[in-house]
């Protein structure tokens, strides 16, 4: 069978057809490329002359074609307007097509962690700075790229993390990552590679990240918490490497305590062991100052953590990592073996939005928003949701709704479900034996500005009847 290839009119056709019997062979090529939906309803098609010419055949081959497939209703054809893939034709194909699943709906309203206000990322910001970028960037920053991401950018991020959260590092020693998840898989790759066995990580934390551990082969051990974090002095034997979020203990809400940071960062440098310090969202703060990063304690040894999902929007897939220099180039290795590379233009996008002031704008522009929704959510439980406890809210975009005793995470899951809102319990999080008790894990940054309300509102009534249950 003769393969063809048309490019005419912007088409690119993939078509069979007979060396034998070019015009059936035509004919039975587009019947079969409209009738499987590979040529939508009102698809101009080139020009008889045109598709002749790349098809190799003559033009009164493929006005024939067209003749007939016009006449059989695939395609339509007018005077001075050409010819294209008549309307009926679509709704024939798409009539014959096989139903599919139903496609699930996701709830009205979402109160869970983890996900900023997506709706209120800065188009405008993003875009003027994409078009400042794009026109002074050096052709090379479009070739295969250095696996530790963008000069440019590694260059702004060493200056803002060292500025913002007290960060001591070089552009050297940072590695541009597809979020923080990615960065840590490839920490723990590397890791195991080098002999480490075993992660500790927080009673209550991030399921993903602990299962990205368990991915790579690491065993977890889970480290108590209370008011003041982790208790690091419970590190488990032959621990190798330990993951913490210091800043604000996801999802508890506590910060390290400082001695317990001085206790880690020992240590680490004592015993040679790596702590992997996740900041996810340590530039929103409230009611107290800033806590700066635990990794200036120990620069050799702890591995700083960052990422632009909650101050930008996780669908950038841009995080980095502040390494120790023993580190720094492992990483960078693991990364490019892998081919887990970042696109240029947005590593450009995000550098200049650093260097002209604008990243930080939107950090503080969303600390404002986001200290309003907590406030107001706080507020709303207190007149509405007497017996729940609000804690962890000093910092962050989650807080943790503790329950009276009696009332069940799954039974407050469900009902909430059951008015199109979803919430997330805290069991959820826990590994280990620890239990502090049913609450809710409660992400006040989530929902869309003109949906917070209402979410709320659902909140409080589900929590309201299930109290006087």
């Amino acid at each position: 069978m003769k393969e063809t290839r048309s490019t005419s009119a912007g088409l690119d056709l993939h078509l069979e057809l007979s060396p034998t019997r070019p015009r059936s062979g035509l004919e039975a090529a587009l019947r079969d490329a409209v009738r499987g939906g590979r040529l939508a309803a009102g698809t101009a098609l080139p020009a008889s002359r045109v598709l002749a010419r790349d098809l190799g055949v003559s033009r009164n081959t493929v006005a024939e074609a067209y003749g007939q497939l016009v006449a059989e209703g695939w395609l339509a054809a007018r005077h001075g307007s050409g010819t294209w893939v008549a309307e009926r034709a679509g709704q024939v194909a798409a009539a014959a097509a096989a139903p599919g699943p139903a496609t699930a709906r996701g709830p009205r309203y979402d109160l869970r962690p983890g996900v900023p206000d997506v709706a209120a990322f800065p188009r405008g910001a993003w875009l003027a700075a994409a078009r400042r970028a794009l026109a002074v960037a050096p052709a090379d920053e479009f070739s295969y790229a250095d696996p530790r991401g963008l000069e440019v950018l590694r260059v702004a991020l060493a200056e803002y993390v060292g500025r913002a959260r007290g960060v001591a590092t070089t552009p050297d020693r940072i590695v541009v990552c597809a979020g923080f998840a990615q960065g840590l898989e490839l920490l723990c790759e590397v890791l195991r590679a080098a002999g480490t066995r075993t992660l500790a990580v927080e009673a209550y934390g991030h399921p993903g990240h602990r299962g990205i551990a368990s991915w790579t082969g690491m065993r977890v051990a889970a480290i108590p918490l209370d008011e003041r974090g982790a208790d690091v002095a419970a590190l488990p034997a032959g621990t190798g490497a330990v993951l913490l979020t210091p800043a604000h203990q996801y999802p508890l809400g506590a910060a390290l305590a400082p001695e317990r940071r001085r206790e880690v960062a020992g240590w680490a440098t004592r015993t040679g062991g790596v702590v992997i310090e996740d900041d996810y969202d340590g530039e929103f703060r409230y009611d107290r100052q800033a806590v700066g990063a635990l990794q200036p304690l120990a620069p050799e040894h702890i591995v700083y953590g960052g990422t632009a999902s909650k101050s930008l929007a996780p669908g950038l897939r841009l995080g980095w990592l502040a390494l120790p220099e023993r580190l720094a180039g492992e990483v960078a290795d693991a990364k490019r073996i892998t081919g887990r590379l970042n696109g240029s233009l947005d590593q450009l996008a995000l550098a200049e939005m650093i260097r002209s002031g604008d990243y930080d704008r939107q950090v503080r522009r969303s600390r404002v928003a986001y200290r309003r929704r907590r406030d107001r959510l706080v507020g709303a439980l207190a007149r509405n949701a007497p017996g729940v406890r609000v804690t962890g809210i000093a910092a962050g975009l989650h807080a943790l709704v503790r329950l009276p005793a009696g009332l069940a995470e799954e039974g407050i899951v469900a009902s909430a479900a059951a008015r199109g809102l979803a919430v997330q319990g805290l069991a959820g999080s826990r590994v280990g034996e620890q239990d502090v008790g049913p609450a809710l894990v409660v992400g006040y940054a989530t929902p869309p500005a003109h949906a917070f309300s209402a979410a709320v509102a659902r909140l409080c009534a589900v929590l309201r009847e299930a109290v006087r249950a």
